[in-house]
């Protein structure tokens, strides 16, 4: 009886660990992150962007991204395609993407990618993030709150740049132009200190609980989050897309905000 009672503990910790594997495994976020969020009068116009497919608060494994479908630029409603300027590079023992970009004008540019659909062997099905984020320059809003008609998409209800630590992050979960009702947001910071070249903090988390924060939205596909510390936070809200190769398909739509400490 004892030995089937020490049986039964170990079975029930294993399949914890595999749940726990999954669940670390199934917090992929697609980023695009820009060498500067807000550029100001006299400040260097040109900007390097990195397209990373990574865990981002764990900094534990940067996945390979095949070259994207599209990779664009929207500003002031004008729209320019800018895949073929992507060059590739390894970024953590993964495949990644990069470029620069030349800020000319005023206003916000949002940067959009649709990623090739990326196969994730631990959960046998693929993944789609597709992803924004939004870069002003000299503090004239213009597009930030624009509507790209992505398949996927995270419409911010409040400028998704200039944020204080502190504020909330509001946006509407789209699909397919489409409100998602009660859709499920995962909500991860960039641990920048972990990544090499990168600036910031370093974090520690008490419990694998506090790595991915997720919330949900209401059922108009609002969602609320407050941002509770400096640096880049990624929300990604995932749906169920069409099959590939008979195969589930994850489509996410993602996008990213930097928050600042209030001096």
């Amino acid at each position: 009886m004892q030995n089937a009672r020490k049986l039964s503990v170990l079975m029930m910790a294993l399949v914890l660990m595999a749940f726990g594997m999954v669940s670390t495994a199934s917090a992929h976020f697609q980023m695009i992150l820009p060498s500067d969020d807000l550029i100001n009068e006299g400040e260097d116009s040109e900007i390097d962007i990195q397209l990373i497919f990574t865990h981002p608060a764990e900094a534990s494994h940067t996945m390979d991204m095949e070259k994207p479908v599209s990779f664009a630029v929207l500003n002031k409603g004008r729209k320019k395609d800018l895949t073929d300027t992507l060059n590739s590079f390894t970024y953590f023992g993964g495949k990644a993407w990069e470029t620069s970009y030349n800020i000319r004008g005023f206003g916000d540019f949002v940067f959009y990618l649709e990623p090739a659909p990326y196969y994730e062997k631990m959960e046998d099905g693929y993944i789609t993030q597709i992803t924004k984020v939004v870069v002003n320059n000299l503090g004239m809003p213009t597009d930030w709150d624009a509507e790209l008609g992505l398949k996927a998409e995270i419409v911010p209800l409040n400028k998704p740049y200039g944020l204080w630590t502190g504020n909330v992050f509001q946006g509407i979960v789209k699909m397919d132009g489409e409100p998602v009702p009660y859709a499920e947001i995962e909500v991860e910071r960039l641990n920048a200190p972990a990544f090499s070249g990168l600036v910031g903090e370093g974090q520690e988390f008490p419990s694998d609980a506090h790595i991915t924060q997720v919330v949900r939205a209401d059922e108009n596909g609002v969602f609320t989050f407050g941002i509770p510390k400096e640096g880049w936070w990624g929300f990604a809200a995932l749906m169920e897309g069409e099959e590939i190769n008979g195969k589930g398909h994850e489509v996410g739509a993602v996008m990213w905000i930097k928050a600042y400490d209030m001096n």
